[in-house]
């Protein structure tokens, strides 16, 4: 039911349950690719940041990595001028566009961009794949169906855990040939499942339940950005703010607040935020089911005493 549920509700022809984002993704670049294939996409996509190398050590394919102009998503003129359009024996073939939508800097790719990427992928007869992770917070964040954004990729995958409160589980969609390969592909990988009907149950809540609340996430990140930008100068929130995502920074010219030293004071003082990448990274504040008003309000509190001249 859940594959037949999620297909429908993206007006997809088949869709497939697996156990993870990560999961997904890579099975989406095996079946859509063979080994020394290029695939387009940007320099900080999760497929690359943070899948381990998978891609090349499973499917064997190379990344064409672009950085962005506009700082966020990377556009159909950008991806145009990667694409291996001459038949040269030393040059790998453009197997696959990866798109992200949201993003993973928490925000969205416009509908019509994705068109214009879809438009020059049909010409060169080369798929689109969406990691849609967190797709339905983009639809809301764009005022658009999820369907309205999955119509211009080939196939899609997102996740039923992240922000939509299954405790596991993510779902690739496509047309019926596409998955046929896919399920046999997720069966080379290990991810085929006999007793998932359990999991399944909990995915068909979150796609139910857990996308029709999505807009309080979205009214909290809006509240917790705003607290945090009355805290100091010396906070920076990164604009802008479009999913139930926050990032943030410490600009202090003495250097004695730091972003780390934010990150580290928050988790110890009961405010779990994901710990910074590099020294370089934002911090990243992700609202979800499990957050209310009074812990938006007991972050930015807590945010506020790490501020405070006597906390250093």
């Amino acid at each position: 039911r859940l594959q037949d549920f999620a297909a429908e509700l993206l007006g997809k022809e088949a869709a497939l349950f697996v156990p993870s984002g990560t999961f997904g993704n890579q099975l989406c670049v095996m079946t859509h690719c063979v080994p020394g294939n290029e695939v387009i996409v940007s320099e900080s996509a999760h497929v690359i940041e943070h899948e381990a190398g998978a891609a090349g050590r499973l499917s064997g394919v190379n990344f064409r990595a672009i950085s962005p102009r506009g700082g966020h998503y990377i556009t159909a003129d950008e991806i145009k001028l990667r694409i291996r359009a001459q038949e040269d024996i030393h040059f790998p073939a453009t197997g696959l566009i990866w798109l992200e939508n949201a993003l993973s800097d928490g925000t969205v790719m416009p509908v019509a961009e994705m068109e214009a990427v879809k438009a020059l992928a049909d010409r060169f007869g080369i798929p689109v794949h969406l990691d849609g992770a967190r797709l339905f917070n983009a639809a809301l964040a764009l005022g658009v169906d999820a369907k309205e954004i999955v119509r211009h990729c080939t196939s899609v995958s997102f996740c039923v855990s992240k922000g939509l409160g299954a405790p596991v589980g993510s779902l690739v969609c496509g047309d019926r040939k596409f998955i046929e390969r896919a399920r046999r592909n997720r069966k080379i990988m290990g991810g085929g499942m006999r007793q998932a009907g359990i999991l399944a149950a909990a995915g068909l809540l979150a796609l139910t339940d857990g996308v029709a609340r999505l807009p309080e996430d979205h009214r909290r990140a809006q509240m917790l950005a705003a607290g945090l930008r009355a805290v100091s100068p010396m906070l920076v929130v990164a604009d802008p703010v479009q999913i139930n995502m926050v990032f943030c920074s410490v600009a202090d010219p003495t250097e004695k607040r730091t972003t780390a030293g934010l990150v580290d004071f928050l988790i110890q003082h009961g405010v779990l935020i994901y710990p910074l990448d590099t020294p370089q990274s934002k911090a990243r504040f992700v609202v979800s089911n499990r957050v209310a008003d009074a812990e938006i309000a007991e972050a930015i509190k807590v945010a506020t005493m790490y501020f405070a001249d006597d906390a250093h």
